[in-house]
């Protein structure tokens, strides 16, 4: 293979890194080992897994040409190979590769397999649907690689890309504690609540920031995409399924947060219990649906989830006919929660966290009535700016990644 049959890829790579902003990096850039030979990163469509990687580039590479970012659902796989390019980059010199969209190329475990044993000189990065479950792929690498999994932007991501005001992560130990003293020196620098609800509306993926005005239609593409496109790659399902997931998530939309009556769900859609709930959880890992269970959720075996909510407050806006104040708080909070800690769906209140804490999630009236004398109960209450007490402004819990 000659250079000008691999031109193509360097164009599109090049092209690609003209584009980008060091300025912000999300969460997860600091925690990754880059050093790691084999690095896969999951996470939902649109949430910047391809940034971090350019964004790693350009920040380590002065010839950036040492390294090569390359898609693997682009055009040049129809002639060549990926162990083509390993090849080819093996021969010039290029020592790391950063492959994007892994799950739309066939066989990738088994390529991946097969570079990290035959070419110990060689280093990847690779991204993938948040679908895809990594260590359950057809080839175990999970003794070979370093898995990672990026979330949506946190409120606090939001109001540093929005140039508002740059925080640190305050650890959930730490919110619970010392709220108030963290809420006094916040909102004496930015207006909250404004910043609040333009996050609800559109602030959980990056790209809002291209153009707030088509974010709508632009998430609604994210969504289609993910059904009918990262779905079948990822799972063997048939085109009447496709279809049949995306009448369960129109039907789920109007209903969240759901509490299931599985069997009449069923026959809505007209299938099973086994395919529906594989239908079910895949939302849940596409992060477009996100199940709350009493127990903690097992991929491998899939049971009845307790209460359904969309995957973020965005997807509330974008899918439902009508969004419901109430049901917004408690995505937002089931959203952010679930990045850094274990949230359970419990006998008493809203949420138990951490299988220690529980919490009632509502606006400023909202009391302890509901959760009274339980130890470690907390609210959380929308449309306060600083709490007190076991009393925390739910916008904090936006704070923790």
């Amino acid at each position: 293979m000659e250079l000008t049959d691999i031109q193509q890829l360097f164009d599109n790579y090049h092209r690609r890194l003209a584009k980008v902003d060091l300025r912000f990096k999300r969460y997860l850039y600091s925690k990754i080992n880059w050093n790691a030979r084999l690095i896969g990163i999951k996470g939902a469509r649109g949430v910047g897994k391809t940034t971090m990687l350019l964004q790693h580039i350009l920040e380590n590479y002065e010839d950036v040409d040492q390294a090569l970012y390359i898609s693997l659902d682009d055009l040049w796989f129809s002639s060549y190979t990926l162990m083509d390019l390993v090849d080819w980059a093996c021969q010039h010199g290029i020592m790391r590769l950063y492959l994007d969209e892994v799950h739309r190329y066939e066989n990738w475990a088994l390529n991946l397999k097969n570079i990290y044993d035959n070419y110990p000189d060689m280093s990847i990065v690779y991204t993938s649907s948040s679908l895809l479950i990594m260590d359950n792929a057809k080839v175990d690498l999970s003794r070979r690689q370093t898995t990672y999994t990026l979330a949506g932007l946190s409120f606090r991501e939001f109001l540093a890309l929005e140039q508002a005001i740059d925080l640190d992560p305050i650890p959930f130990a730490e919110l619970l504690k010392k709220h108030v003293s963290h809420a006094m020196q916040i909102v004496k620098q930015i207006k909250v609540a404004p910043l609040f609800e333009a996050y609800l509306e559109h602030g959980c993926y990056p790209f809002y920031r291209e153009s707030v005005e088509d974010f709508t239609t632009r998430l609604r593409e994210v969504v289609s995409l993910v059904i009918d496109t990262d779905l079948p790659s990822v799972e063997n399902v048939t085109f009447e399924t496709v279809h049949k997931v995306k009448r369960l998530l129109m039907i789920i939309s109007e209903r969240v947060p759901f509490v299931p009556n599985m069997s009449e769900l069923w026959k809505q859609l007209a299938t099973n219990n086994e395919l529906g709930l594989r239908m079910l959880y895949a939302l849940d890992k596409a992060q477009i649906l996100s199940l709350m269970t009493s127990k903690t959720k097992n991929y491998k075996y899939l049971f009845k989830p307790d209460k359904i909510f969309l995957g973020n407050p965005n997807l509330m806006h974008v899918l439902c006919s009508k969004v419901d104040t109430g049901n917004e708080r408690e995505t937002f909070f089931f959203n952010q929660l679930g990045v850094v800690c274990d949230v359970k769906y419990p006998k008493q209140g809203d949420f138990l966290i951490n299988d220690k804490y529980l919490f009632e999630v509502g606006g400023k009236h909202k009391n302890f009535e509901q959760i009274a004398d339980v130890p470690n109960s907390f609210l959380a209450v929308d449309d306060t700016e600083i709490g007190v007490g076991n009393r925390i402004p739910l916008w904090m819990f936006g704070l923790l990644y």
